[in-house]
């Protein structure tokens, strides 16, 4: 069963079918061009534990889009792991419905979510890892550097956390150099960098404690917020060891000219990113933003339609 739990765990074919097909529903749909019919009659079940923005309405939007319909499922609603385990949750529903998408605190769910079900389950974000991220700032490197990234490099800047894992991953697998910069204690950890270097060796994986290191030889410059769902009690704490890291007009000033900016969001603005930098002319934010609608909608073609390129295309 192909799942989608992982950038890791996703093989290069998969990948390379869903920006394929997020390529083509793009031009697709900015030419106006119907593509209706892909997930006629299919359902995805999307289960929240964590609220969310662009992941709910471009996974909804995105099943509308192609045809489909989405059930939504709140945290009180299904209890997953308290009122009933993940396990019979996803024997119940890949009984009625076409695919599951889950959004959830600890990994550990969408693991047991993925071992017994019969029908794919996608990753809309856990502890560990935020895949479906990764896709969207894929493509968006891609449309401001064009498909061949091999060479490129990101300069990651700030907490070493699920998007920063999923993101590195992806960065090397596709030859993008990748540069993390966070204060001490809040690296990527040791194992799981060492596993990365061994395994994709087309680019590679450097982390510094100096931001502006990190930005001086960058293409993309990325931030996330410096205290994620869960950890506000920490919030004090975390901004004193972030303070120097923010993306702003003198860190810019170290970066190539060329150097894009940005932010998978929500954005705490003038705390780590700057109104100035996010709403200025190097800023891609948004656009990466909507993007999420499209690699949303490569992903779900691919794995809940069995659609490649040339059949989004055609509208088939």
């Amino acid at each position: 069963m192909p799942h989608f739990i992982t950038i890791d765990d996703a093989p290069d074919e998969l990948l390379q079918q869903v920006m394929d097909a997020a390529f083509a529903l793009r031009e697709q749909r900015i030419a106006g061009q119907p593509h209706d019919t892909i997930l006629r009659g299919r359902t995805l079940a999307m289960l929240f534990e964590k609220p969310s923005l662009r992941t709910r309405v471009s996974f909804h939007q995105a099943m509308i889009e192609l045809g489909g319909s989405a059930i939504v499922l709140s945290r009180d609603e299904v209890g997953l792991g308290r009122r009933e385990g993940c396990g019979d949750v996803a024997r119940v529903l890949s009984g009625m419905v076409h695919g599951i998408a889950a959004r959830v605190f600890e990994h550990a769910k969408l693991e047991e979510l993925a071992a017994h079900s019969d029908v794919p389950v996608i990753n809309m974000l856990s502890d560990r890892s935020h895949p479906c991220q990764a896709l969207a700032d894929l493509l968006t490197m891609m449309d401001v550097f064009g498909r061949d990234l091999t060479g490129r490099t990101l300069a990651y800047i700030g907490d070493g956390n699920n998007v920063a894992r999923s993101l590195a991953t992806l960065c090397l697998r596709m030859g993008v150099h990748f540069v993390l910069a966070s204060p001490k204690g809040y690296e990527l950890e040791g194992g799981f960098v060492n596993s990365l270097a061994t395994r994709y060796t087309r680019a590679t994986f450097t982390m510094t404690g100096d931001p502006r290191e990190a930005a001086a030889r960058a293409d993309v410059i990325y931030t996330d917020t410096w205290v994620s769902m869960g950890q506000e009690e920490e919030k004090a704490r975390r901004l004193r060891d972030f303070e120097g890291f923010a993306i702003n007009d003198e860190l810019l000033m170290a970066a190539p000219s060329h150097a894009v900016v940005m932010h998978c969001l929500p954005a705490y603005r003038n705390v780590e990113i700057t109104d100035s930098v996010m709403d200025g002319p190097r800023s891609v934010v948004f656009p990466q933003a909507h993007n999420r609608l499209h690699a949303q909608k490569g992903l779900l073609a691919v794995l809940l339609g069995g659609m490649d390129a040339y059949d989004a295309r055609m509208g088939l």
